[in-house]
């Protein structure tokens, strides 16, 4: 008797779905609210618990609907994110925010670039990953961008790992340095600008409601309104990404031997151009708050959802593999992002003034 895809994809879809539950479940926890650790965190944690433990039992019966997820629920959470952004959000920051929000994301990703594979020998795409991880919005991006560079599950998920490690180091270290800025003057930094430079330098949206949260409302929400205009930046960024590939392929088509085969161009991510098609929609207020609120619900679903999938796909001897090294760029990138960040921050600011 044969089956139809929908019923191979089935098993999976369902161990993934029940993986992203129990992330739910458990991010309605204190101590990982209190901690800025995200449901897209815990899904990925929890995939690959169970990924290295009981699913390579059943990873050939559920390993259609593991990639489905991975794939195609990935893409449409990503379109959807779309409805936690508006246009006017930008309107808020004005120029100042913008502009750093654009220095800080496309110096943070060229350094990962050209530190990632000149210094630490990385291989491109894990560069790449962790880059775009820590220049816009963390694990979301990662995924968003491993269709575009073409990652293995392993090498998304040392991306991820790094974000989740000084993402949350940045919750405590941010409000640290602010108390510690109060007491010595080193800069005059209200608790708006205190916003604006957590907003453009953390890396996750949740990291940055908390490291918003440590010190006021006022620093909170300017934080979230720069880290949600940093996020939509993800779709221009995703195109160009591509664009730069294709690009980069046809000269390693053109140059390589007459025997060998032309890669293929890094597709175009039309789902980036949904996604700010989406925010466009959401710009307008056409639909009722309470139904956007369900939408950021199911999105967050489908994105957790992706990320168990990635998580079951991960072998730990894979990441072991990988070594120190994304992690020694990771902190890199960390550190800039609070020193070099910090400067952006100062230098536009009086730029503008």
């Amino acid at each position: 008797m044969s089956h139809s895809p929908a019923d191979t994809r089935l098993p999976g879809l369902g161990l993934a779905v029940a993986i992203a539950v129990a992330a739910f479940v458990l991010g309605k926890v204190g101590w990982f609210l209190a901690n800025g650790i995200s449901v897209l965190t815990l899904s990925i944690v929890l995939g690959m618990i169970v990924g290295n433990t009981l699913y390579p039992r059943i990873a050939a019966s559920s390993a259609a609907g593991v990639t489905f997820s991975k794939q195609y629920l990935l893409r449409a959470g990503i379109i959807l994110y779309g409805f936690r952004l508006t246009f006017q959000d930008i309107g808020r920051i004005g120029v100042a925010g913008v502009l750093i929000d654009a220095i800080v994301l496309s110096s943070t990703f060229v350094l990962a670039v050209v530190i990632g594979t000149r210094v630490f020998g990385l291989d491109r795409k894990t560069a790449m990953l962790i880059g775009a991880g820590s220049s816009i919005c963390g694990a979301a991006a990662v995924m968003a961008a491993e269709p575009v560079v073409r990652g293995r599950a392993e090498q998304v998920t040392v991306a991820v790992a790094t974000v989740v490690v000084f993402g949350t180091l940045a919750i405590f270290l941010y409000p640290a340095l602010f108390h510690l800025n109060a007491r010595i003057m080193l800069l005059p930094v209200s608790a708006t600008a205190y916003g604006l430079y957590a907003g453009s330098t953390i890396h996750e949206v949740a990291q940055v409601v908390a490291a918003g949260n440590a010190i006021s409302d006022a620093a909170a929400n300017t934080a979230v309104i720069v880290k949600m205009t940093r996020v939509m930046m993800l779709a221009p960024f995703l195109i160009v990404l591509a664009a730069y590939l294709a690009r980069r392929s046809d000269v390693d088509g053109a140059t390589s031997s007459s025997g060998g085969q032309k890669s293929r161009p890094a597709p175009v991510p039309w789902f980036a151009v949904i996604f700010v098609a989406v925010a466009g929609f959401n710009s307008l207020a056409l639909l009722p708050a309470g139904v956007v609120a369900g939408i950021i619900d199911a999105d967050t679903m489908l994105l957790a959802t992706a990320m168990a999938a990635l998580g079951l796909s991960t072998h730990l001897s894979a990441i072991r593999m990988a070594g120190v090294k994304p992690l020694a760029l990771a902190a890199t990138l960390f550190i800039w992002l609070v020193v070099g960040g910090a400067a952006i921050n100062v230098g536009v600011a009086a730029l503008l003034r």
